[in-house]
């Protein structure tokens, strides 16, 4: 899958700096893959939620979460947003 946004990335490691590990983690391994559907997704990131046309991992334990839309088809990954466990709970990322 083809990462877009990794300056999302970058910008909230630099903020939480101990998030920058996982999320490079996170990066690498979605760039290794190439998903056709949720399933395959979901095989791979067991916490993964679908939720409306977004898609919420968790990163760093659990700590953060980095919400993104993805084109299965097309093999892209949007990073929309990385947000700390209380932004995220807060829902304006939705």
């Amino acid at each position: 899958m083809k990462l877009i946004s990794n300056k999302a990335l970058r910008e909230f490691a630099a903020l939480h700096p101990d998030a920058d590990t996982p999320l490079q983690d996170f990066r690498r391994l979605i760039e290794q893959c190439n998903f056709a559907h949720f399933g395959q997704l979901k095989a791979t990131f067991a916490s993964v939620d679908k939720v409306g046309d977004r898609y919420v991992f968790n990163i760093g334990g659990n700590k953060y979460r980095l919400v993104a839309a993805i084109a299965f088809q097309a093999g892209l990954v949007w990073v929309k947003a990385v947000l700390t466990h209380s932004e995220y709970d807060k829902g304006d990322w939705r």
